[in-house]
């Protein structure tokens, strides 16, 4: 099966190992993986901020950027969302564009969602071991793709590997974009929140699979003194079969 791997910017700036271990996994497991060179951002920021206009011009190029593709993997349940949900209405004005938003959305899956309910893997018939105490955190824009625990039955399969529930999992980590700059305070009281409910759980890694749920958290944590790891599960599974050195 012919992949497009479709990197967001946070992951491409700050998160890069997350897409080196997705193109492993995805390529021990017999997918084709394709990088596009001309991805770009999916034009969730303008979108979200009123400026339409400008977020049709990103999402009519990103139709173009992952043409060729029998499926399309995201690496970010928000940026997939963006072209799930919004492509189409931003192309409305052309039939043509609407359609092809359509078909880019049909075929468009986050990285777990792709594993679990396209590729049915059971990663217990790999092999995958991954000694260690992990929790998990749901990012918001994953209900927009119809994601619910397909990460949490990706761990449970892992040799090794004790998973612990975050208590008030779905709750929002208060990063949101813009939402983080613009109402600073009540971003950093919800990430309190997150933080504490990590500490709870005695985890030594948090899995997010949502680089700015990542980065956010992550940097709460280092300011509270919560010495925690943050891995992506594309990560964990890359390092359970050895093709990655783990960190």
């Amino acid at each position: 099966m012919k992949v497009s791997l479709f990197v967001s910017c946070l992951t491409d700036t700050f998160y890069p190992r997350m897409a080196i271990a997705a193109v492993k996994v995805l390529d021990r497991l017999g997918c084709s993986v394709h990088f596009p060179q001309k991805q770009t951002c999916c034009g969730q920021p303008m979108y979200k901020n009123g400026f339409h206009r400008e977020a049709a011009v990103l999402a009519k190029r990103m139709i173009d950027a992952l043409d060729g593709g029998e499926q399309v993997v995201s690496l970010s349940g928000s940026c997939g969302a963006m072209i799930r949900a919004y492509g189409d209405e931003l192309l409305a004005d052309d039939a043509r564009l609407r359609d092809a938003a359509r078909e880019l959305a049909g075929r468009t899956h986050e990285f777990s969602q792709f594993l679990v309910d396209v590729l049915h893997v059971d990663l217990r018939e790999l092999g995958v071991k991954w000694p260690g105490v992990v929790t998990y955190h749901y990012s918001c824009h994953l209900r927009q793709l119809g994601v619910t625990d397909q990460t949490d039955r990706l761990l449970k399969q892992i040799e090794g590997l004790e998973y612990r529930r975050l208590a008030n999992r779905e709750q929002c980590c208060g990063f949101g974009g813009t939402f983080a700059t613009k109402f600073a305070e009540l971003s950093g009281a919800i990430v309190a929140e997150k933080v504490a409910a990590i500490g709870k759980t005695g985890a030594g890694t948090v899995i997010s699979n949502e680089a700015g749920c990542g980065m956010n958290i992550a940097g709460a944590c280092r300011r509270a003194g919560c010495d925690v790891r943050f891995k992506s599960v594309a990560e964990v599974i890359a390092e359970g079969l050895g093709l990655l050195e783990r960190k």
